[in-house]
């Protein structure tokens, strides 16, 4: 999940940063919602929330119990207090992206995630991005070890008492 977080919130500050003046047609940006709920980013940011709220929870409730119940009873799943959020949101990210992708590219990128290939690609993104990240560590660590040895050597040679 964290590489996509890192996708949504790098596609926030673009378009908070970045903004195009010229407005997308309401047909990208219409094609960019689909895109948007296609790539399931309003469920990533719901899956984030149980996480801000449990952080959320001693500072508003103040360790009073009456308050505590009111809270979760109020912050409980599907609760409406989550729909602004939402949908700005929603709206923000598919803005960025009809403001970077013609109508017809995202509805070509949203045909492809929709597809077997782009819904395994969605599924798995997750645990490729971790693996890979492990897989870029250990070689660079590796090539660390490698280089310093070499250095090392090479320095030696040269007189050096290391």
């Amino acid at each position: 999940m964290s590489r996509r977080l890192l996708t949504i919130a790098a596609a926030l500050l673009l378009f908070v940063c970045g903004a195009s003046a010229e407005a997308p047609s309401p047909e990208a940006l219409n094609a960019a919602r689909k895109l948007v709920v296609t790539l399931k980013i309003a469920d990533q940011y719901r899956a984030l929330l149980p996480q801000l709220l449990l952080k959320l929870r001693p500072l508003v409730a103040q360790d009073r119990p009456e308050i505590e119940r009111d809270y979760d009873a109020m912050t409980a799943p599907g609760s409406e207090i989550y729909t602004p959020a939402l949908t700005s949101l929603i709206d923000q990210v598919a803005a960025l992206y009809a403001q970077n992708f013609s109508a017809d590219e995202l509805r070509q990128i949203q045909a492809f995630y929709a597809s077997p290939a782009g819904r395994k690609l969605l599924e798995k993104s997750d645990a490729l991005a971790q693996a890979s990240a492990q897989i870029g560590q250990d070689v660079s660590q590796k090539a660390a070890d490698e280089l310093k040895q070499r250095l090392i050597e090479v320095l030696r040679q040269k007189g050096h008492k290391l």
